[in-house]
């Protein structure tokens, strides 16, 4: 494992040359390992990442930020960086004060996975995904099972001109199995998934009993009903009520995109968006999280953050700058890729709170209409408030039953009618977070998860 406490003594050093130059700098260290396994029908693959490792130098000019970065650790590159930070300090204007509190105090946080994985753990992982290979295989009329699992440790060192540091390790494992049904040229799909913060445990979920359920279910797709068109009552499970969180509200809740006037969401700020019942967080201390971490970019803890709250739309994600210019307070939410992208706000975990309803209140009160399940992908126009949502499969719901499979589908609508439509949220006994990467733009990805209850509710459905 990267240890960049190594480098601390020398990034401060760093850090120190600019003191004559402006009111703040930082610093962010990253150093980060990784490797991925793929197994599938023509044979077994292995990609070990290179290690990457550098630091971003980010400094106020007065009423914007410089930056520079170096890919190297050593003191020739760091004082490179540096020499470009003071040239670009040197022509800014008059000096203000920075933006918000900057981030004070020593702290270092190294998860501890419950079963760690070590260097030369990955060949003994192969096994574990050849028998998931053999769970999928093993239903009849499954032609083949493809596995990815991976695991990676991001380090990262975050240093400041008042005296911040902040150091912390977080490993993530990931793994996914597909069963692919094929018959008459015709191919069908199901997947199991699990990962997050952790070791080994992450992938307890993925069981003897799941990935023959979704083997099953591929086989069944083959001959699934085309869903209806047109607007409908709709059910969502848990893995697509997620989506619609971080689809609806969580771009659109992105401080940057007030501050650039990008969002339907500015005007109603404060208003009653949803019923009384119904709430979206986004917490990046979310325990386990696939998209949890412990301090964020600017050395700011995350934590729970309430976009809706019993309805009403009260809150959005901030980083220092767009909460010293809307007059809000940092939220955690301050997160680079890596230390060669540039800073933005960005989501971690986003959910939709459990209610207190049942799923099976959810159908019976539905009637007539369509639960949609397995999310696949979202995309969104914080601009203009709308949104879609693909989903792997689905059921007809009739006079309050679940009947039917249906094939692949997409939901569709603008953001406010959905969320004012919404009639109902399940119980959750226990949350799984899904796992993605979201890209600010078509760029700079980084790990979120997202999750929620069973949400009854309407929108436009028509076959994906």
């Amino acid at each position: 494992m990267i240890d960049l406490r190594d480098a601390q003594a020398e990034i401060h050093g760093a850090l120190r040359h600019l003191e004559s130059h402006t009111p703040f700098a930082e610093a962010l260290a990253q150093g980060e390992t990784g490797w991925t396994i793929n197994l599938d029908h023509t044979g077994t693959s292995v990609r070990i990442d290179p290690v990457l490792s550098g630091v971003a130098f980010r400094a106020w000019a007065g009423d914007h930020w410089v930056e520079a970065a170096a890919g190297r650790l050593d003191g020739r590159s760091l004082k490179s960086a540096i020499d470009g930070l003071r040239r670009q300090l040197e022509s800014s204007g008059p000096r203000k004060s920075p933006p918000e509190t900057a981030a004070t105090g020593r702290e270092v946080a190294v998860h501890p996975p419950k079963h760690p994985i070590e260097a030369g753990d990955i060949e003994t992982w192969i096994p574990r995904g050849e028998e998931y290979r053999t769970w999928a295989r093993s239903v009849k009329g499954v032609s083949d099972g493809r596995v990815t699992l991976g695991a990676s440790t991001d380090v990262r060192l975050y240093l400041n001109s008042v005296g911040a540091e902040r150091y912390q390790v977080v490993p993530r494992v990931f793994g996914g199995v597909i069963a692919i049904a094929i018959e008459n040229g015709m191919a069908r799909y199901d997947v199991v998934r699990s990962g997050g913060m952790g070791g080994q445990e992450v992938l307890e979920p993925i069981t003897e009993d799941r990935v023959q359920e979704a083997a099953r279910s591929a086989v069944a797709l083959l001959r699934a009903k085309t869903p209806p068109a047109g607007r409908a009552t709709i059910v969502l499970d848990p893995s697509t009520a997620g989506t619609l969180a971080h689809e609806s509200f969580g771009h659109g809740a992105e401080a940057d995109q007030f501050v650039r006037h990008r969002s339907c969401l500015q005007p109603i700020l404060g208003t009653q968006v949803a019923p009384d019942f119904f709430s979206i967080v986004d917490d990046g201390s979310y325990p386990g999280g696939w998209g949890s971490y412990y301090f964020d970019d600017e050395g700011t803890k995350p934590g729970p953050n309430y976009l809706i709250d019993h309805g009403k739309f009260s809150g959005v994600l901030h980083d220092r700058t767009t909460a010293a210019e809307l007059g809000g307070t940092p939220t955690g939410n301050a997160r680079r890729s890596d230390f060669l992208s540039r800073l933005w706000v960005r989501m971690t975990n986003t959910y939709i709170a459990p209610g207190d309803r049942s799923r099976e209140e959810l159908i019976q009160e539905a009637r007539n209409g369509v639960l949609l399940e397995q999310f696949t992908s979202g995309v969104e126009d914080p601009l203009g408030g709308l949104m879609q949502i693909r989903v792997l499969k689905g059921r007809r719901i009739e006079h309050g039953r679940e009947t039917e499979l249906l094939g692949s589908m997409a939901l569709s609508g603008r953001v406010l009618d959905v969320m004012r439509s919404v009639r109902g949220v399940s119980r959750m006994e226990r949350m799984e977070m899904e796992i993605g990467y979201c890209g600010k733009g078509h760029s700079d990805y980084i790990p979120v998860g997202s999750s929620g209850a069973y949400v009854l509710t309407e929108a436009t459905v028509g076959p994906a």
